[in-house]
């Protein structure tokens, strides 16, 4: 997903943490616990989250009551934002997964920064569109990518490869079973490529994973080893 720090606008540098932390009418910044929900689904959806610090997961649930992690985002990213569209219920469960800062936008504050903020306006605009972007390539590598590089380019997002400060460990333990529902294989697929990546000196991979730019390389030059076919 789309971070701040990488999106530009029209208007020049905007910094929406400082602006959405000022405490103003329809906005409400709260710390909150590691493995907090912040909505369930199926509760009223009437109000937009903005993750000042930390991570956030958000997960579906079947009716069958299998549950499925769609996105984990970070900061200085949205969500909720469905409400805007008229959205009346949520679809989706968020819950962080370490303790984060997180302000929380009414739908009404929202439309009205909308519509007399354009800074604001023209960097969510942006950020919107970058978000799209990144969805369209989350299609086109779940479509054409083979599961392993589909985990390759996976780490690389998590680990803030590409943006600045990139390449640290990243900060949350992801089990296999929820790397596996994000790339759409099974979990013995996920442990073998990530014991492959491990050996390759790929990853370091020991309760947290430490990616390492050799992976980014591999990804980058084709090699063979991230283009085996499920």
């Amino acid at each position: 997903m789309p971070n701040v720090s990488q999106i530009q606008t029209p208007k020049g540098i905007f910094d929406p943490q400082a602006f959405l932390g000022r405490a103003a009418a329809g906005r409400v910044t709260e710390k909150h616990e590691k493995n907090q929900k912040i909505f369930s689904q199926g509760e009223a959806a009437d109000a937009v989250f903005f993750i000042q610090k930390g991570k956030v997961k958000i997960a579906v649930l079947s009716e069958h009551g299998k549950e499925a992690v769609v996105a984990i985002l970070s900061e200085g990213q949205f969500f909720g934002e469905g409400c805007l569209l008229g959205a009346e219920v949520r679809t989706t469960t968020s819950q962080t997964m370490e303790p984060s800062v997180i302000t929380s936008i009414t739908k009404s504050a929202m439309l009205s920064m909308l519509a007399t903020e354009p800074r604001f306006s023209a960097f969510f605009i942006a950020y919107l569109l970058s978000r799209n972007s990144r969805i369209e390539d989350d299609l086109i590598d779940q479509l054409f990518n083979s599961s392993e590089r589909r985990l390759a380019r996976l780490l690389l997002l998590l680990a803030n490869f590409g943006k600045e400060g990139g390449g640290e460990p990243i900060a949350v333990t992801l089990s296999q079973e929820t790397l596996a529902e994000m790339i759409g294989t099974t979990r013995s697929r996920v442990s073998f490529f990530m014991n492959k990546f491990r050996k390759k000196g790929f990853i370091d991979y020991n309760g947290k994973i430490e990616v390492h730019r050799s992976l980014l390389d591999a990804v980058l030059r084709d090699k063979p080893q991230i283009q085996e076919d499920d």
